[in-house]
């Protein structure tokens, strides 16, 4: 525990004095061997807790025994998510990663952390995803799905993007926000919509002219799922007149990426414009666009399919971002352990052997 205990040393526990029987560091760690072990709720980590108490022994003092299902869900609905989420990001620099590459910053609305009779809106949190090391950096919660963008500020406050490109979607393709990427050291491949109308209208009326129409490219061909997806990427670096109308921060390139999908019933294409802090190759482009669907593949789909995040019902004031907090740390560890087997039977034997469980915690 000393490892753990160093990265959460400055979580205040949030109980009163008088119902503290049980160390709240020894809580969470109890929470995320559960979770690890496919636990979702309060009642899983109290029924994990008594039924490996003797493994639980090995590392934990259990000077009360094992708490209740009550005192798991007192610690997690109360405790201060700011402190646990700063703590977060102590537990991943603990895990020796250092970021670089891609790193794609979206959100994810927790379904099911509102009631049907209450007004405020669910959850919705924004995480930031290292896509080479399949690794959650930080994350932020916000109530309403609208104020996503002052999230996002807030989040890259806590990110060290030295040598990294940050990828967004069109909603957060904003001048603070680009701006603040080039101030921390990162660049940029922002999508670009209809949001920016003018802007984006001008970028496709660039990529027209038949000098980019014959330039320099590059495609990649998939076979997968029942069709058959060819991209294909270009990038124009001449831009002065662009820039001279807009005055975009940091903007030294435009991209254009073509996605072309065939199936047996139908064909369909689609075009993606991206503003571009650094003169990226079109092979490079390409990378870098499909890269940001890994925040969707490997964390969101993973977080519904393989965690059930979708199904759980945790309302109680904080629990729900703690616990999002919490999942995230699981994934993590998850991530971190090579193992041949899928993510989905990682868990499993989680929660069969407590030796494969203990492997996964080893580099706590």
């Amino acid at each position: 525990m000393h490892g753990f205990d160093s990265c959460f040393a400055e979580l205040r526990d949030p109980r009163s004095s008088g119902t503290r029987r049980h160390d709240h560091l020894e809580i969470l760690m109890i929470a995320l061997c559960a979770v690890l072990s496919g636990g979702r709720t309060a009642v899983d980590m109290a029924v994990f807790a008594e039924a490996k108490k003797d493994f639980l022994g090995r590392f934990l003092h259990l000077k009360n025994g094992v708490p209740s299902h009550d005192t798991f869900s007192r610690l997690f609905s109360r405790l201060d998510p700011d402190q646990f989420r700063a703590c977060f990001q102590k537990f991943v620099a603990r895990l020796g990663e250092t970021c670089s590459g891609v790193i794609a910053i979206d959100g994810k609305t927790l379904c099911r952390s509102t009631a049907p009779h209450r007004a405020q809106s669910a959850l919705h949190m924004i995480s930031a995803w290292c896509c080479d090391k399949h690794l959650v950096l930080a994350q932020i919660a916000v109530e309403d799905k609208s104020r996503e963008t002052a999230a996002v500020r807030k989040l890259l406050e806590f990110l060290s993007l030295k040598g990294t490109i940050v990828t967004t979607d069109a909603l957060n393709c904003q001048r603070d926000i680009a701006g603040q990427i080039l101030e921390r050291g990162g660049d940029y491949a922002l999508a670009l919509k209809g949001n920016h109308r003018a802007l984006h209208a001008d970028v496709s009326l660039l990529f027209e002219d038949p000098k980019y129409e014959s330039g320099d490219r590059h495609s990649t061909v998939d076979k997968d799922h029942g069709r058959i997806e060819t991209r294909t990427s270009s990038v124009c670096y001449e831009i002065d007149g662009l820039q001279r109308r807009h005055r975009w921060p940091g903007l030294t390139a435009i991209g254009k990426v073509v996605r072309a999908r065939d199936t047996t019933s139908k064909a369909t294409t689609e075009t993606a414009y991206y503003l571009l802090s650094a003169a990226l190759s079109p092979e490079r482009l390409g990378q870098v666009a499909r890269s940001h669907w890994g925040v969707e593949n490997r964390l969101h789909w993973v977080l519904n399919a393989v965690m059930n995040e979708d199904k759980i019902r945790n309302r109680n004031d904080n629990s729900a971002y703690n616990l999002a907090i919490l999942r995230h740390m699981a994934l993590n560890l998850m991530q971190r352990h090579r193992s041949p087997v899928s993510l989905r039977s990682k868990f499993n034997l989680a929660a069969w052997k407590t030796e494969f469980l203990a492997e996964v915690l080893s580099p706590i």
